[in-house]
Order: C-alpha cells, then structure tokens, then sequence
C-alpha cells in the first residue's frame, strides 16, 4: 500500500462557513483520482465535518467503488460516550452512514487522559476485540493526544492494539506539549505501527513566514512547502500511512504527485526542516490545527479557530512591524456576525475538547485584549 491516505476531515465546502456543505461533485472527482493514481486509504471519523464526512464518503467511495479497491478507517468517539450500549449503536450507525459490511481499520477516537477512565469503564478495548473476533472490523487501534507516558502505559495494558494515529510533523517533533517524537518512539518501543496525522498540522506548513518558505524554496524551487512535511512524517520507520487533510483538488494531484515516485528525507533535509521549524515558532501566537474540536458545545458559539486564525496574523504582523496588518479590521467586520472573543464565559469545554492542549481561553482574552481594546 502506498503510504499516503485521504483524511476526510478537511473536504471541500460551497461555503466555507458550513462544515456540512460538502461538495460532492468536487469530492468525488478528488476520490477518483486518488484511486487512480494508486492510493487507497481513505479515513473518516464520526464527527468529522459536523457529522456529515461518513455519509459524504459513502456517496463517493463506497456506492461508486468496489470494495476490495480501497480501505476505510473510521473511529469510535471516545469524547461523547457515557452509558453502556452506546458503542454499539454508534458502531451500527457508522456502518449505515458509511455503507460498508466492516471496516478494515477501526480506531478509539482521541484517548487522552480525559476520557481514559470512560473507555476502561465502558471497555471499549474489549468491545473493539470482540469486534475484530466478528469479522465486523480487520485492524483495531487508537488515535492519540497526549504525553508519552500516558502512551506507554495504555499500550502495555493493551498489547492486542496493532496501530497508533499520532500526530506527527517536523514542527512538534520536540514539542513538550504534543511530545511528536517521544510517542513516536514509544509506538516503536511496544513494536506498534504508525498511522500519521496532521502531518502539515492543519495547513500551518503549507504557509509558511517568508524567512521559512526563502530556506525550503532554495533547497527544491519546484516543490510544494506542503510536500516536505509530507515526506517528512512518512521517511520515519514504521509509518504505515501519512493522512493528508485534503480541500481540493490541486492539494490531492500534488499530494498523489511527490508520494507516486516517494523518496525519502536524507539527513540534511531532515536538519532544514528543524531550522524551518524554529523560524516557524517565532511567528505562531497560538498553535491551532483548526480542528474544529472546540467548536462543538461551546455555549456562546464562539468560533475560536477563525479568531485564532485572525490572532496570529496580528502577531505576526505585530513583530515584522507590518503596516499592512488587516487583522483589526478584519475582526471587526467578522463579529458583526460572529461571537466576539470576549463573550467567552470561560466554561473551559472548549479545552477538554482540543486535541493540541491549548490554553484557549487564555488566548481568547488575549484576542479580545488586541481586537476590541
């Protein structure tokens, strides 16, 4: 199997304001090429695109396609379960919106600390074994945000688990706070494999500060910023696959185009791509994947990535001493119909919910404190 997959959780919209409005003519142009060039691993999750990504897969791939021509993952949604009996209604309704007999990889969605008491509870391990014993899924798994040492401990209790999703790219690779390489390493340790996310950490190594793109375009003029994180995460040993968020069209023929022909990083590239990385940090308020985790039950509405989105503009602005900067402006016109910053109620779901860890209400005073003063 080629070592690039499709993450569904980015697809392209008609309105980039609703996560639901997902075009198909323009998806299923994108899965059929991916197809045809040879990739076929496609992965989905159960909210994924306000809900819609599993039914919009099963339109594209799944009643279009047969089925031994490609592998589909979806997950279980750790974060939501509370009650006995929940699992096994979600697992049938996933089948149903996905349209398939069995997944061929089925993962625990997002284990962390937080919902790590839920899942023992409610055996969710147990209930993915029995799944695979049925035939009702081929690979079990987890995907995971948090610190090595939690890892390491859920895999030795674990041993049955045959794939971790981790998030790994060459700007978190010594973060303490995704801990990249730490939890790569301990993947390895417990002889796991690797499937890759967030690879260019939610587009962030698709745009780089000028200082960033100037070093990488010197080393390769013709290749995409996108391609190096790319390669990057899928030159690591043991990597089974590197899923790439794709929006459109052009980010899956570049995509399929660098991971047709794959070469791996030599040592001096690997050493670039740190030092692109430090140039990175310097620009970065806060480091949001636009996930859109937080998004979800947050009592004001607040949509927190565009804020943020709009938040490191201003810094970077701020430090480069642009006189460009239209973030302010920008700002203004946006809660005219949006929720300010300053509406937070600081109920701190929105942490719980983030992947990245972040202090968000923190960075949302600091928004207000720039936007609105």
């Amino acid at each position: 199997m080629k070592r690039l997959g499709f993450g569904l959780m980015r697809l392209p919209t008609t309105d980039p304001k609703d996560q639901k409005s997902i075009d198909m003519d323009q998806m299923c142009k994108m899965v059929d090429t991916f197809l045809e060039r040879g990739f076929t691993y496609f992965d989905t999750a159960w909210m994924y695109h306000d809900h819609q990504s599993e039914i919009a897969i099963r339109e594209a791939l799944v009643k279009r396609h047969p089925r031994d021509s490609f592998t589909l993952t979806t997950k279980l949604p750790t974060m939501v379960l509370k009650e006995e009996g929940e699992q096994e209604r979600i697992f049938e309704e996933q089948r149903k919106k996905c349209g398939v007999e069995f997944f061929d990889y089925y993962l625990l969605h997002n284990l962390n600390s937080r919902v790590l008491d839920t899942v023992e509870r409610l055996d969710c391990f147990g209930f993915v074994r029995k799944l695979r014993e049925e035939g009702k899924i081929r690979h079990i798994g987890f995907s995971f945000h948090d610190k090595a040492d939690l890892l390491d401990r859920i895999l030795t209790a674990h041993p049955e688990v045959e794939y971790v999703q981790l998030q790994l790219n060459y700007l978190d690779w010594e973060s303490e706070r995704v801990q990249s390489r730490l939890c790569y390493e301990t993947v390895l340790k417990h002889g796991k494999k690797v499937i890759v996310m967030e690879p260019v950490k939610g587009g962030a190594l698709a745009q780089l500060p000028a200082e960033g793109e100037k070093l990488l375009k010197a080393a390769d003029p013709d290749t995409s910023l996108a391609s190096w994180a790319v390669r990057f995460a899928a030159s690591l040993p043991e990597v089974h696959v590197v899923l790439s968020g794709m929006s459109n069209i052009a980010q899956l023929e570049d995509n399929t185009g660098f991971m047709s022909d794959f070469k791996p990083l030599t040592e001096e590239e690997r050493q670039m791509l740190f030092k692109c990385a430090d140039i990175i940090n310097n620009y970065t308020a806060v480091p949001c994947t636009a996930c859109r985790y937080c998004t979800e039950g947050c009592p004001m509405g607040i949509d927190i990535p565009e804020i943020f989105a709009l938040y490191n503009a201003h810094a970077k602005a701020k430090m480069l001493r642009s006189w460009s900067d239209k973030s302010k402006e920008q700002y203004q016109e946006f809660i005219k119909t949006h929720a300010k910053a300053s509406d937070c109620v600081q109920c701190r779901q929105c942490e719980g919910a983030c992947p990245q860890h972040l202090e968000i209400v923190k960075s949302l005073r600091d928004a207000a404190a720039a936007f609105e003063a």
